[in-house]
């Protein structure tokens, strides 16, 4: 796969040249930060983008310059979407179904960060619950939206090196809650569901991948106390093998670069099962906390199946029996 992007690309960059009109784009997070810039840019090049987001309100006043910059027939509506109650997924889920417009690409980029112990109105682990549970069940249950060629994008992060998923243990019933292990397990969840989900799919010409976007200062890390930021660079740094590139900030369209490159640039049987970062496909590794690269845990196959299981298992529901 040629590629000319990387860490410092921006949406517009990888963008340049692409006419998204006819193409219909779910995307989850709309309220702040990548999801903002991802909508704007894909709006900006034709596409039509459904939004989903939890305050609506915050997200019309958040989302002004997506509509601004609209062009070429691109346009943004939102829908209403608790990730956290998976009575609200399931509305929206038949609320889409309901309208029966198909999706070139579902970009599942909600998510909640290192919060304190609590649990979502289901009573999962607040942080797997959303990242993950419910994201797992609406984009499921909207599959049959989904054209031949699309593409799911789960924005995950490399915090997935923090955890691998705990199958047995997954609300922290029977084991201490660390904030950065439970933000671990559900972010390599993503990347799991992605390979999974891809596997189910690709005959029908529907791939998956998942991603990690970069650091960016967003409202993501809102939870976190006083220094624990700053703490936790100087341990990421401290981790690295000697010569290694050391941490650096992105900015929200370098961020967001890369779901937008993974949505409608890089060639599907490249990215398919996969994890991206820097607009490019990650090197797989299985050496701990390396700031770069993708834990060979994170895209094992039978780890993949067991999550769907455990997941279908969680919520009640079970998704293609494949």
């Amino acid at each position: 796969m040629t590629n000319t992007f990387g860490a410092t690309s921006t949406t517009d960059e990888v963008l340049q040249g692409i006419n998204l009109r006819g193409k219909r784009v779910l995307l989850t997070g709309v309220s702040a930060g990548l999801g903002v810039e991802t909508a704007r840019a894909l709006a900006a090049h034709g596409a039509q983008v459904i939004g989903a987001a939890r305050d609506l309100s915050k997200a019309q006043a958040a989302t002004e310059q997506v509509r601004a910059q609209a062009a070429g027939g691109g346009s943004l509506r939102l829908v209403q979407l608790d990730l956290a109650s998976l009575d609200s997924v399931r509305r929206c889920a038949d609320g889409l179904l309901a309208a029966g417009e198909p999706f070139d690409v579902i970009i599942a980029n909600a998510g909640v960060m290192a919060c304190p112990k609590g649990t979502t109105l289901d009573g999962f682990e607040t942080q797997f619950g959303t990242n993950h549970l419910g994201h797992f069940v609406l984009v499921n249950r909207i599959v049959s939206l989904l054209r031949p060629g699309s593409r799911l994008v789960n924005v995950s992060s490399s915090g997935h090196r923090y955890a691998d998923v705990d199958l047995e243990d997954p609300n922290f019933e029977h084991s201490p809650y660390a904030e950065f292990t439970a933000y671990g397990r559900s972010k390599t969840a993503n990347i799991l569901f992605a390979v999974e989900f891809d596997r189910r799919h690709k005959a029908s010409g529907v791939r998956a991948t998942a991603l990690h976007p970069g650091a960016i200062r967003t409202e993501l890390g809102r939870h976190m106390a006083p220094g624990a930021m700053e703490k936790l660079i100087a341990d990421i740094n401290a981790s690295q093998p000697k010569g290694a590139e050391l941490f650096s900030w992105k900015s929200i369209p370098q961020g967001a670069a890369t779901s937008v490159w993974a949505a409608c640039v890089a060639e599907a049987e490249a990215i398919g099962g996969r994890f991206c970062e820097d607009c490019d496909v990650a090197e797989v590794t299985s050496v701990p906390l390396l700031r770069r690269g993708v834990q060979s845990y994170a895209l094992d196959p039978q780890r993949a199946r067991a999550l769907w299981q455990k997941s279908e298992e969680l919520v009640g529901e079970r998704f293609n029996s494949n």
